[in-house]
């Protein structure tokens, strides 16, 4: 395969391409603007490694079973590195409590739903270091991309190569995997080509620290409260990592703005884990100690870029990729799984097919296919918990009547009806990791009657099966660490 390759970007979606391709034999050369990793493996790359161009480098990561399945099956080799490098694998019999644990009966295809833990600065240096390895592969660090080589023609911009910034000008097919800083979109526009998408905001900030065991201590067990939740005015999450390290990400609503303020101090942070069952046993100091800061993310928001419109290419030998094209809310975990998902589908479009219109078609086409169902039940997801985290501001806000129904369908039937028999949540864990659409699970007569027969069964004779509580009620955890409850509700004309 002698068509040269050029992938702007060595994140997980530049990565993943380069795997997808550099292991089918394609000539790839990764043009990179951040430094390379330093030397002394995973926690040094943690500590040091400066990747400006990954703001949510050091945030909570968890890479989904849809992610794992494509290393395991088309690159054990990686597979191996990575767990030797201090990776963890969580298998769905491994997250079941209780009760629903003793009612699990193994099946053939549960170790598909396998999830891989790990720093992201981990996973990030493993993938880098066995990518760079493959034949026909360069990995260039420190190379800013000054514009596209090429113009326009019919109507559609078509891709010789790239513009450095010192004068050289690289030919080749062109790959963007420069995340949601990507210039081609602006690139493009200069040419004449405007991009449709569709963009909002995903309604919350991303708050994120560190632990490490202590020596001696070990994981807590999965009984008592989950280790993910939401109260409505906060969501959180517990993440296992790689070498006795876990991070606790507290997800918290833009209309909070005090508790966002607040979260941020390290000490504020820590005494709001301590509140919440789920993470206090995690983070209680007898067990852990804390790594450093808080990391704080914003500017979240969901986005959809169409390059083929009406199944028309807008540009041809040119393919960007990542959240360039695609952007996700990370509370979901499915940004880097896109990544990996949208790396194999380039490779299999190249393959596919030699002509530019009808490769830029198919990939298109793919892609649709592969992710639009995750990218519009997310953003359902999104605006149902902005609605949500507004009305938990409105001490006088009153559900009607379709709000409590679909409330009590997801509590008392859902939920419930998950939690207590582990063959319905295997189908709705491969729905979450993307191994078959999201919603599919649900539509199957036999799934539909268990979830009806767990909404009409009595609350009393289902007590057992509904979550402890999770953590304070907002007045109370506010109040408790320090935060004036009201100061929003004021704000907003509520109080």
């Amino acid at each position: 395969m002698d068509e040269p390759i050029l992938v702007i970007g060595a994140g997980m979606a530049g990565l993943f391409t380069t795997l997808a391709l550099g292991s089918r034999g394609h000539a790839v050369t990764i043009l990179e603007r951040d430094p390379p990793p330093p030397e002394g493996g995973a926690d040094a790359a943690f500590d040091a490694w400066n990747r400006r161009g990954v703001g949510h480098l050091r945030h909570s990561h968890a890479f989904l079973a849809r992610l794992r399945s494509i290393v395991v099956e088309r690159h054990p080799a990686l597979h191996q590195r990575l767990i030797a490098a201090g990776c963890q694998e969580m298998t769905f019999a491994s997250g079941l409590t209780g009760k629903a644990a003793a009612r699990y009966r193994p099946e053939p295809g549960d170790e598909t739903l396998t999830v891989l833990t790990s720093r992201r600065t981990t996973l990030e240096l493993v993938l880098r270091q066995y990518v760079a390895e493959l034949p026909g592969v360069a990995l260039r660090s420190g190379v800013n991309v000054a514009g596209l080589a090429g113009g326009v023609k019919d109507g559609a911009f078509v891709c010789e190569g790239l513009r450095l910034d010192d004068g050289e000008v690289l030919p080749g097919l062109v790959v963007d995997a420069a995340g949601r800083t990507s210039q081609t979109f602006d690139w493009l526009a200069e040419g004449g080509i405007t991009v449709p998408e569709e963009e909002e905001d995903a309604g919350i900030l991303y708050y994120t620290r560190h632990y490490r065991l202590l020596p001696g201590q070990e994981q807590p067990d999965r009984a008592g409260a989950p280790g993910a939740g939401d109260l409505g005015f906060i969501k959180y999450g517990v993440f296992p990592a790689d070498n006795g390290c876990f991070s606790i990400t507290l997800a918290v609503p833009e209309i909070e703005e005090a508790l966002r303020r607040a979260v941020m101090r390290p000490e504020t942070f820590d005494a709001l884990c301590l509140l919440m069952p789920g993470i206090a046993r995690w983070t209680d100091p007898a067990r852990a100690e804390p790594l450093g800061k808080v990391y704080g993310m914003g500017d979240l928001r969901s986005r959809w870029r169409d390059m083929a419109p009406a199944g028309r290419p807008l540009a041809l030998n040119l393919f960007p990729i990542g959240d360039g094209l695609v952007r996700t809310n990370p509370l979901y975990g499915r940004g880097c799984s896109f990544a990996a998902v949208t790396g194999e589908l380039v490779a299999q479009a190249l393959e596919a097919e030699t002509d530019p219109t009808a490769r830029a078609a198919a990939f298109s086409r793919a892609l649709q296919a592969q992710l639009r169902p995750y990218y519009e039940d997310m953003r359902t997801q999104d605006r149902a918990a902005i609605r949500r985290a507004r009305h938990a501001l409105n001490a006088a806000y009153r559900p009607g009547f379709k709000a409590r129904v679909l409330k009590s369908f997801t509590d008392d039937a859902i939920a419930v009806a998950i939690r207590r028999d582990p063959a319905l949540l295997r189908e709705f864990m491969r729905g979450f990791h993307m191994l078959e659409d999201s919603r599919a699970w649900l539509k199957r007569p036999a799934n539909a009657v268990k979830v009806l027969g767990a909404w009409a069964t009595p609350k009393a004779l289902k007590r057992e099966w509904y979550p402890t509580k999770l953590g304070p009620e907002r007045v109370e955890m506010l109040t408790s660490v320090g935060i004036d409850p009201l100061e929003d509700p004021r704000r907003l004309g509520f109080a």
